[in-house]
């Protein structure tokens, strides 16, 4: 059975699930949900495509793996749900956001605010086991997901990539050169300062958009730690 997508993605993907790679993929997650503990929960896959439709999308930012620890990852890349403690690299995230737009630190890492304005936040990978980073690497989400980005990047209305780390930034071939397209090091603790911070990834995004006609995402959250 096919996975069912709300939105234009579905067409648009249809093809893609009818491949020989993605019914190996389909084996697979069959196995690895039965018999190991796998995030995000299946009804949580697709949640990226699900909240930002293919024709509304106006920034795509790239994750590589979901959070492989119990209760993070829900299917939007970097985001936590209300209630589950802001992971480190999405901690730099904000530190970043704070020291480029001027934006409170929000209290949660619920990200869905952004997904619903026009940003992707997609994995390249989609799913993996609980405590295994990389575990369901090669199993064939990067064709499905390298599909994405071609179909995005065949859109002819520019739109803005934020590449963080070299895994995102290997899939710069796919994008070619309509888009607009910001690169970094990763936000983890590791790379963050290594020119992460300073990058001011959201206010150029913004100017991308603006200069092209397009509103600006309203990138600051609405949940904020209090002084």
């Amino acid at each position: 059975m096919k996975p069912f997508l709300h939105n234009d993605w579905q067409e648009i993907l249809a093809d893609e699930f009818d491949k020989p790679y993605y019914q190996k993929l389909r084996a697979f997650l069959k196995q690895a949900y039965r018999t190991e503990r796998v995030f995000p929960p299946m009804n949580a896959i697709y949640t990226a495509l699900h909240e930002t439709p293919y024709h509304e999308v106006r920034v795509v930012i790239l994750g590589q793996d979901p959070y492989h620890g119990a209760g993070q990852a829900h299917g939007l890349a970097f985001s936590v749900q209300e209630g589950v403690r802001v992971p480190p690299s999405l901690q730099n995230i904000f530190k970043e956001l704070q020291a480029d737009l001027g934006c409170p630190i929000p209290t949660d890492g619920y990200l869905l605010g952004w997904a619903r304005q026009g940003v992707l936040l997609l994995n390249t990978t989609l799913t993996v086991a609980d405590g295994r980073p990389k575990s369901h690497a090669g199993q064939g989400w990067e064709e499905l997901t390298d599909a994405i980005i071609k179909a995005l990047a065949a859109r002819e209305r520019p739109m803005v990539f934020i590449l963080w780390g070299a895994h995102a930034q290997s899939k710069i071939p796919l994008i070619g050169h309509r888009h607009h397209i910001i690169k970094s090091p990763h936000p983890s603790p590791l790379s963050a300062h290594r020119g992460f911070f300073g990058s001011r990834p959201f206010s150029r995004a913004n100017a991308y958009l603006e200069g092209d006609g397009l509103r600006p995402i309203a990138w600051c959250m609405t949940h904020v730690e209090e002084d």
